[in-house]
């Protein structure tokens, strides 16, 4: 065979290998997308509604009495994810169980989690810390020696559902703070003194927008926040109306921008990340709240992380070179003022 033709050859099987690469990481993709948003979604699709928030209140005056809750976060059964490519160990989804499966798996220590999270808002709502002494009260005397689990488990779901991470303080009284993941009004209820945080919903719409291309069409939202057990014209009891808190209150803050899809008819719209969650968040923190979710690291993500990475580097140089133009500035009004005075 002519020199030629083999090299025409090899080159023709070389295209071939790299295409079959290409939707081959498309569908890993695309896979492992799909298992982020449905875990992501699983933790706050299993919040359930018990009582109303004045009730909750008025029992946080009592905390010897085990108080009830008007929010419960099942943290005891979490959808594990997964790359395409068998990077990150397998597990199985006991979620997907019977209910009386599901029920009978569920920790004894559910309640007292539960109670501890609605005790960990409502301090991180007057805008004071936590102390181990406080905590503690909220704790049935038999369950005390689980201490460490119970929180563990109480500050993931506070991060999870709400966006607010708890913080050890450095202090002899072993104290807590409540720190929100950004800075959405009134610590991120929105309006003054009402409802609950809605900063973990905001980085689980900030996520499904990146993994989806930084644009994320409104059913590809519609069918996350579904799997929330968040439906369009029906109020949620955490969320409030979700059309109006992702089309309006958000776009309105700057954190969502809401768009029709250019030459669409019937007219059809989409979802991006607004000038102010650019501000206040990044790709790879957003990512990382994913990972944390999914109990991996971010890197296990390969195809985001890497475009993270890249994300890190260029607000990077952007700040060197902001400082730069800064510094210059600086020095011209120094020499400047250091020129008149001699004058």
């Amino acid at each position: 065979m002519p020199r030629g033709q083999k090299s025409k050859l090899r080159a023709r099987e070389k295209r071939r290998q790299a295409q079959g690469e290409t939707r081959l990481q498309g569908a890993q993709a695309t896979a492992t997308k799909e298992k982020i948003s449905s875990s992501s979604s699983s933790h706050l699709g299993d919040i359930t509604e018990n009582e109303s928030p004045a009730r909750s209140r008025s029992t946080l005056k009592k905390p010897r009495r085990a108080p009830s809750t008007n929010v419960s976060v099942d943290v005891s059964h979490t959808r594990s994810c997964e790359e395409a490519d068998s990077k990150i160990e397998k597990k199985p989804s006991p979620t997907q169980a019977p209910p009386s499966t599901t029920q009978s798996r569920r920790s004894p220590l559910t309640k007292t989690i539960n109670t501890l999270v609605n005790f960990l808002i409502h301090m991180y709502k007057m805008k004071k810390q936590v102390t181990k002494t406080g905590i503690l009260k909220f704790i049935n005397k038999r369950h005390k020696k689980h201490f460490p689990e119970i929180l563990r488990q109480a500050s993931f779901s506070l991060e999870v559902v709400f966006g607010i991470d708890l913080k050890k303080v450095d202090s002899p009284k072993h104290s807590y703070a409540l720190v929100s993941k950004m800075d959405l009004p009134y610590r991120g209820m929105l309006s003054r003194g009402k409802g609950f945080p809605k900063t973990g919903l905001l980085m689980n719409l900030l996520g499904v927008i990146f993994m989806n291309g930084n644009c994320a069409s409104e059913e590809m939202i519609w069918n996350f926040l579904n799997k929330m057990k968040i439906y369009d014209g029906k109020r949620h009891f955490l969320f409030g109306e979700p059309r109006k808190l992702i089309t309006q209150d958000l776009v309105k803050l700057k954190y969502l921008e809401y768009r029709q899809v250019p030459n669409s008819d019937p007219a059809r719209y989409e979802f991006l990340w607004g000038p102010r969650a650019h501000a206040e968040t990044s790709k790879m923190k957003v990512l990382e709240f994913l990972a944390m979710v999914n109990k991996t690291v971010p890197s296990a993500f390969h195809f985001w992380y890497e475009e993270a990475l890249r994300d890190e580097e260029e607000r990077a140089q952007a700040t060197v070179t902001l400082n730069e133009g800064t510094n210059a500035t600086t020095e011209r009004s120094r020499a400047m003022s250091s020129s008149s005075s001699h004058n």
